[in-house]
């Protein structure tokens, strides 16, 4: 489903810990944050979130100050 959003510029599964998970994306503006968080990714995990998670899902929105990205993923952004 993310493949398939062109404003998500990176999108990464992470796990913080044992039993910790989390999700980090990347998106050129605002508006692409936006259409993300209203997509079919987001509509999909809170229809299951129940069946997933321990307790609600925490979104929390950061800037980034710094970044240094591979050449070949500059290519495909």
């Amino acid at each position: 489903m993310v493949q398939e959003e062109p404003s998500t510029g990176a999108w990464f599964g992470i796990r913080l810990g044992p039993s910790t998970f989390g999700i980090f994306d990347a998106f050129a503006d605002e508006a692409g944050r936006q259409a993300h968080l209203a997509g079919a990714v987001a509509a999909a995990l809170k229809e299951r979130a129940f069946d997933l998670f321990s307790e609600p899902p925490r979104i929390e929105k950061g800037d980034v100050l710094a970044s240094k990205l591979a050449q070949e993923a500059k290519k495909a952004a």
